[in-house]
């Protein structure tokens, strides 16, 4: 998932003290222990649309059985943001809402940051289908979504997919105390303190049990409106009622269409995802190497490659890599095992990624 946004502590990444940077924190991060952390980076390498499309490029060439998400944050203007989010192939787009967020962000950065998930779903859906682009990619939602009427409301908006967190840290045995950055969590749930870790109450059931009552829920709002699955219900914007939701004196006068609007569609237009992202990466080089560097991945042999690039073949290597990595794991093979000699001016992100044993 490529953090373009979080609900929480938006523009400040999140803060990982240098003390809860354990020597298996630091490793997985390749850093150093002890050493604070912000995550997410501040993306220095992307600019622009291309750029990302550029990463996403890279990511699926890097793991082509990965789904690449780009995490954007409801505002306005989420929905331009998502169409070119969708135009750069990512196969997941998350809007997500401002309610969310981890205990561990200080109560500045949570508070009156982002806005409502309804608000950037449904812009982010309305765009979407004026641009012909709502077919090939999956929208996401999160942000406090607690009960079916919340899965519901978001499918009506526009959602594909549903994303949970807190609600099933709470089932768990979160009383949200706040203190997850403190080591000092009175039930166990994000502590590293042995005595504290005993308090933990927490089973798998508890969550199972959840999730099913959430999904009958649904099935229950489902039969109501009289669709027979959820994939029927998304995008059906023009379901939701707001005549109880404005009879409020404090909402008299509130005009919710912009929210509810769905454009004019040519027929047959889909609302939902159906199709998936045409990433290219059936022709590309890395094919060709991946083919006749077959002996060194099937046994380690030595193999000396040669062959013409030009500068449309991007993320050259990646997917030789991946192939390496799946094969004999992060330490890859000995150096120059794989060798590769190329002729010509190489696209963008040349040997992204590439494991040790590969040589370009």
């Amino acid at each position: 998932q490529i953090k373009m946004a979080q609900g929480a502590k938006p523009g400040e990444g999140g803060q990982l003290p240098g003390h809860k940077v354990y020597p298996w924190i630091a490793k997985t991060r390749h850093s150093t222990p002890g050493v604070g952390l912000i995550s997410p980076p501040p993306h220095h390498d992307i600019y622009s649309i291309e750029d990302l499309a550029q990463l996403i490029f890279d990511l699926k060439n890097a793991n082509p059985e990965a789904r690449v998400h780009v995490k954007l944050v409801a505002e306005v203007g989420v929905g331009t943001v998502a169409a070119g989010v969708a135009k750069g192939h990512a196969d997941v787009v998350l809007i997500s809402g401002h309610d969310g967020g981890t205990g561990a962000s200080p109560l500045s950065s949570i508070k009156h940051a982002g806005a409502p998930w309804e608000l950037g779903l449904a812009e982010t859906q309305q765009t979407l289908l004026l641009n012909g682009l709502r077919d090939r990619i999956v929208v996401q939602v999160d942000g406090q979504l607690k009960t079916g009427r919340d899965v519901m409301i978001a499918a009506l908006l526009g959602g594909d997919e549903f994303g949970f967190a807190t609600a099933p840290l709470v089932v768990s045995g979160c009383i949200m105390m706040r203190v997850c950055h403190l080591d000092t969590c009175p039930v166990g749930v994000a502590t590293q303190n042995p005595e504290l870790r005993k308090k933990f109450t927490g089973k798998p059931e508890f969550v199972v049990n959840f999730f099913e009552y959430i999904a009958e829920e649904v099935r229950e709002l489902l039969a109501q409106l009289g669709f027979r699955s959820l994939e029927e219900a998304i995008g059906q914007a023009e379901c939701l009622d707001i005549a109880d939701a404005v009879a409020h004196w404090k909402a008299d006068g509130l005009d919710l269409t912009p929210i509810l609007h769905v454009p004019e569609l040519p027929e047959g237009a889909l609302r939902h995802q159906a199709t998936g992202q045409e990433h290219g990466l059936e022709e590309i080089l890395d094919r060709t190497l991946i083919a006749e560097a077959a002996p060194a991945l099937a046994d380690g042999s030595a193999v000396a490659i040669r062959t013409e690039i030009g500068n449309v073949d991007r993320s050259t290597g990646t997917m030789l890599g991946y192939e390496l990595t799946r094969r004999f794991g992060g330490e890859g093979l000995p150096d120059d095992t794989i060798t590769i000699e190329l002729d010509g001016s190489a696209g963008n992100s040349f040997g992204a990624f590439v494991p040790r044993g590969i040589t370009l």
